[in-house]
């Protein structure tokens, strides 16, 4: 089976070098990540990341909570840095409320200037979308269709909400908290979702799966963990869905090869 973690953040710091985590990841059947850049100077890491190892490809784009210093000028860096080969993504870029001091205009032109971007290139995005539902969907049903494709990362919204999503043409990925016996609603998610939509990620270093409950960090290993609970919500063999999930992930991404 080929598995696949279509969201993580790899970085020195963290894994005390890469390496040997990329070797377990390999071991674990993990045959390929996205690394997803989350600022200029993460972006640049991950296509560093990308050049170094085979399996590894990478996204560029400005997250929401990171717009520090953040303008229009910059994303003619992002722009460069989307033509390299390996990077199949702009992002990951979206709507983050959680915080109070939440510049929500700020967030909103970088959102839909990257949103724009990606259009230019003929990109998927890989979209953040952490409390603020309603917001979402409107600025998404601004630019749907989505002609290249659109990744919900991490999704985290009602199962309800994702039936409006999905009929916009978006992607939704799952982790680790979808393994946690209190996550309901993801579990909901899942159920309601036709697997052709559904993708792996962890966002490593963060988000663990049951089995790794309050350790730090988490890795791409945990995929095949996450599957499996996919594969046992879905009703369906763990076969059926990582040859599902492999599949999605290449509809989405064309750059992977």
């Amino acid at each position: 089976m080929k598995y696949i973690d279509v969201h993580c953040h790899i970085n020195e710091e963290d894994y005390g070098g890469t390496d040997k985590l990329m070797q377990n990841i390999k071991s674990a059947g993990v045959e390929k990540i996205i690394s997803a850049g989350f600022d200029l100077p993460s972006s640049e890491y991950c296509k560093n990341l990308s050049e170094r190892y085979e399996g590894a490809y990478f996204t560029a784009g400005f997250h929401p909570t990171e717009l520090k210093g953040f303008s229009l000028d910059l994303l003619d860096a992002i722009e460069e840095l989307a033509s390299h080969k390996k990077c199949v993504a702009v992002g990951e870029i979206g709507l983050d409320y959680h915080y109070p001091d939440t510049d929500k205009e700020l967030q909103y032109k970088a959102f839909t200037a990257q949103l724009k971007l990606a259009e230019k290139l003929s990109l998927p995005v890989v979209i953040h979308s952490r409390d603020c539902a309603e917001d979402m969907l409107e600025v998404l049903k601004q630019f749907a269709p989505f002609r290249h494709g659109a990744l919900l990362h991490c999704y985290s919204h009602s199962a309800e909400l994702s039936r409006e999503f999905e009929k916009l043409g978006l992607y939704f990925s799952f982790g680790g908290t979808s393994t946690w016996s209190g996550s309901k609603k993801a579990k909901r998610t899942i159920s309601a979702l036709p697997a052709e939509k559904i993708l792996t990620e962890t966002d490593s270093p963060y988000l663990p799966p049951k089995s790794k409950y309050g350790t730090f960090p988490n890795t791409p290993e945990s995929i095949p963990e996450i599957a499996l609970n996919i594969a046992e919500i879905k009703g369906l063999t763990l076969e059926e869905v990582t040859s599902r999930i492999w599949s999605n992930a290449h509809t989405l991404f064309k750059k992977l090869n």
